[in-house]
């Protein structure tokens, strides 16, 4: 789950973290007030999104050259001008594609005298099971740019769970950036509060670009981007109360109240899974016969009828499906309670593009037999290859 830049720094001053003081808002009537609210002399207006690249981004419709969703002012006139120009508008950054995200929310903060700009980030090392940090003094800028033009530039380390955050971590952060004296205290402080914040909130990422030494020698978390791992959740209603549905996908908002694992994709085959692992190969091989997914979903192990119609009916949903994969390898899940709920969805639905349907193990063949009975117009498939060409060949057919 993610959540808005406004919303990432309160999280950090829970734990004592430096970050600039700022007022979201709502609407452009609120700017004013919040400009004040802050005291200037300077006011920077940040749109919200889950997207990065803000800074460097466009409004659809704006002139070429208009500034970007971020932008810096020394007048409150600007910041209500800026903000009537901003909200509810579509922001079009690397990050978010050329569909572009409505902006909602902005967040007006307060300026920084910035002398250096620094990049910090903590993610998940699902190699090393371990916290990681990538540290690098070429903030501001795309880590993956500078990964790809000057990696020397980036140092990782890991943080043994058993011990925590340690004072050498906090010292090769400093020397990272080249910060001696207070400021190497500072950031060894930093990079242990990070670590607290991190793993007291179970983040999966939080990243910090840029971390900045501003022009009285301290250091500050001038922007903060956070994800958490969305299996925890029910350990932080907090976090929770904090999720703006307005930025996710609306199928994948309806897959999480079924406990669906489900990630639209820009294909045209629809699939229906059981098994992460599964639906990964059935993702491969629709590729590998030219045709591109529309989703990833895993329904599980233990669906229930009611959770496989949900799931049918959420694939049926987004208008780019021209075609459907059912992949059912039934060990706990069995395929006749597959087979009913498919039927269900489809009585419930109706069928308007081409179905495959592909069952092996546990009630195999009572399943296949509820299909067969069902009067639907389905496509048997005998394995996952068998499958995936009878869908691709429909889909290109219809």
């Amino acid at each position: 789950m993610n959540i808005h830049e406004y919303q990432a720094k309160a999280v950090l001053k829970e734990f004592g973290l430096p970050v600039s003081r700022g007022v979201p808002i709502f609407k452009p009537e609120e700017a004013e007030a919040a400009a004040k609210e802050l005291g200037g002399p300077v006011w920077v207006v940040k749109s919200q999104i889950h997207a990065g690249g803000r800074g460097k981004g466009t409004f659809k419709g704006a002139p070429a050259g208009a500034k970007g969703g971020v932008r810096v002012t020394k007048s409150i006139d600007e910041v209500k001008q800026f903000a009537g120009e901003m909200l509810g508008e579509t922001l079009v950054t690397i990050q978010t594609g050329e569909a572009g995200k409505q902006v909602n929310r902005l967040y007006i903060e307060e300026g920084a005298q910035i002398e250096a700009e620094f990049y910090l980030s903590m993610l998940v090392d699902r190699e090393t099971g371990k916290v990681a940090y990538v540290v690098s003094t070429e903030g501001g800028m795309d880590i993956e740019t500078v990964a790809h033009d000057t990696p020397e530039k980036i140092v990782t380390f890991s943080v043994d769970p058993a011990t925590g955050v340690m004072p050498h971590h906090g010292r090769l952060v400093a020397k990272t950036l080249g910060l001696s004296g207070a400021q190497a205290k500072e950031a060894a402080d930093l990079t242990a509060k990070l670590y607290a914040a991190f793993t007291a909130k179970d983040m999966s990422m939080l990243e910090i670009n840029p971390l900045v030494l501003t022009g009285d020698g301290h250091l500050k978390c001038l922007d903060a981007k956070i994800s958490f791992d969305s299996n925890a959740l029910y350990r932080h209603p907090d976090i929770v109360a904090l999720r703006d549905e307005t930025e996710e996908d609306a199928k994948e908002i309806e897959a999480s109240k079924y406990d669906l694992a489900y990630i639209a994709l820009d294909g045209t085959i629809g699939c229906m899974v059981n098994g992460a692992g599964l639906a990964m190969a059935t993702l491969d091989i629709i590729k590998l016969y030219g045709e591109e997914p529309a989703n990833f979903l895993d329904v599980g192990g233990g669906a229930s009828e009611e959770k496989v119609t949900a799931a049918f009916k959420i694939i049926t949903a987004d208008p780019q499906v021209k075609g459907i994969l059912v992949n059912i390898f039934g060990g706990i899940m069995k395929c006749d309670v597959i087979a009913n709920g498919v039927i269900a969805a489809v009585k419930a639905v109706g069928l308007q593009v081409p179905l495959v349907v592909r069952l092996e193990g546990t009630n195999v063949e009572k399943g296949k037999e509820i299909i067969r009975n069902s009067g639907l117009n389905v496509i048997p498939a005998d394995d996952l290859d068998d499958a995936a060409q009878k869908i691709v060949a429909a889909v290109k057919k219809g």
